[in-house]
């Protein structure tokens, strides 16, 4: 059985739609903006996502992925389980350093869609569970709730101050909280 191609249309689309609800939220963003700057029709549009939410979905799936190949990485590299996590922990902090940082991706829907039956909600639920739970591999309970919760502030801080020092105050804690 083949595998569906990927229509370039929606690659373009997606990573329009990206780069606009990352920069400036979700609910901020009609999708006539989408469509102009993707270069698409609506119909193209709707033929790949029915409606913006779908869209949003495909957004968030995305930056899943994404931070997932980056801790697999980390997985595939064989390090010691406090070792895993510092890496881990230098990934996220390199991650809020970057130009055109914005917070976290997951957080900020979580925001603009409050409601737990959200579809969109559920996916920055299971996101975090998932997150929660690869940490929780590495880390006792406590310590890795710890470290989700100092990854937290450091994202929601990493945009409203200084990055290079939210990001290095962040790998203190984490250090700190490795050593007990």
């Amino acid at each position: 059985m083949r595998e569906p191609r990927t229509s370039e249309a929606r690659n373009r689309l997606l990573a329009t739609a990206t780069r606009i609800f990352y920069t400036e939220g979700i609910h901020s963003v009609g999708i006539d903006r989408i469509v102009a700057e993707a270069q698409i029709t609506r119909a193209t549009l709707y033929r790949h996502f029915p409606g913006k939410e779908d869209l949003v979905v495909a957004y968030l799936t995305e930056v899943d992925q994404a931070i997932r190949a980056q801790v697999e990485k980390v997985s595939a590299a064989g390090l010691p389980p406090v070792e895993a996590a510092r890496a881990i922990a230098r990934g996220i902090a390199d991650d809020i350093r970057s130009p055109g940082f914005r917070g976290c991706a997951f957080l900020n829907a979580a925001t603009e869609y409050p409601d737990p039956a959200h579809p969109v909600h559920q996916v920055v639920m299971a996101h975090r569970q998932w997150f929660a739970d690869t940490v929780a591999e590495l880390l006792d309970e406590p310590a890795a709730r710890r470290f989700v919760l100092l990854r937290d502030g450091a994202m929601a801080s990493g945009c409203l101050t200084d990055p290079a020092e939210v990001g290095a105050t962040f790998l203190l804690g984490v250090e700190a909280l490795l050593r007990g």
